[in-house]
């Protein structure tokens, strides 16, 4: 099966069930990532991700490397730096926060994004009730400064930022190569990068079979599988309504971390990640904000 040409079976499958499976595909690879980052750091297990990845996907689209253009060049190294910079970020946030809580956080991102090109006073309104879920979440108004983890906070909250680039480098992106030529291409160009620094981090660590497997795993789980399902139900599915499915993200992420971490949130943090999700809803399930719309592939 490649990406251009999908199994009958899958066309065949709803296009929000493909929507929900990648979201669920890509916080599990975010929990499998939370199993890796004590073996080999934050940098190994993004050098793993994005490399592996990349190796897939450049089989796969086969991108086209001459007949560009150096501000094509540039708009694809753009969204490489943004691509491995959200992956730092979040798996820097990652080892400090539960991953229910970092996804939460970092949503608020694209959010703004949203929020901010669609410019109603409805999804201000939005923005502000998401940022009340975020000091929920993120236990600002329950627990004393000296016990928060504001790295930890910080660390998502610019991996949001970082995430609302990579959507502005993505429309970019995707104008200057066709297909999956320039999200294969830039994957490459962040894991070359980053890879020295895991290299470093990790040692003959990040080379054991059982970090390669896991760092398979994640590549497939958070970037392959995920982005195929998304591209095929983009081609039946409504905009808004992929917005919508994707305000789930949150939910798919606390889901990860209680199966697969064992991680509990608070059910003061669970209100506050229900606003967060309501307030997704409310701005990127409207048409208004279909111009902001985040990917699937990227969200943790």
């Amino acid at each position: 099966m490649t990406f251009a040409q999908p199994s009958r079976h899958l066309a065949a499958v709803p296009a929000p069930l493909l929507v929900m499976t990648g979201i669920v595909s890509v916080q599990f690879g975010g929990a499998l990532a939370a199993t890796l980052l004590p073996t080999v750091g934050v940098a190994g297990s993004v050098s793993l991700r994005l490399v592996l990845a990349a190796a897939v996907l450049c089989v796969i689209a086969r991108p086209r490397l001459r007949g560009h253009s150096r501000g094509d060049w540039l708009a694809v190294c753009g969204f490489a730096v943004s691509l491995g910079a959200m992956n730092l970020c979040f798996y820097g946030a990652l080892e400090r926060l539960p991953i229910g809580v970092t996804v939460t956080i970092e949503f608020v991102g694209p959010l703004v994004l949203a929020a901010v090109l669609s410019r109603t006073r409805r999804d201000v309104a939005a923005v502000a009730l998401a940022a009340l879920g975020v000091l929920l979440v993120s236990g600002a108004l329950s627990t004393d400064l000296a016990s928060l983890d504001l790295v930890g906070i910080g660390l998502a909250l610019a991996a949001g930022a970082w995430w609302a680039a990579y959507i502005i480098g993505s429309r970019r992106t995707g104008r200057c190569f066709p297909g999956l030529d320039g999200l294969a291409i830039a994957m490459a160009i962040a894991g070359i990068f980053v890879l020295p620094a895991g290299v470093l981090e990790a040692g003959a660590h990040l080379f054991t079979a059982t970090a390669l497997l896991k760092g398979a795993g994640i590549a497939f789980l958070s970037s392959v599988l995920p982005y195929s399902l998304e591209l095929m139900a983009l081609r039946r599915l409504a905009a808004n309504v992929f917005g919508i499915l994707l305000s789930l993200e949150p939910v798919a992420a606390a889901l990860a971390g209680y199966i697969v971490l064992g991680e509990h949130l608070a059910a003061v943090r669970l209100f506050g990640m229900a606003l967060v999700v309501a307030a997704s809803v409310i701005v990127l399930g409207s048409g208004r904000a279909q111009t902001a719309e985040p990917t699937v592939e990227e969200a943790g």
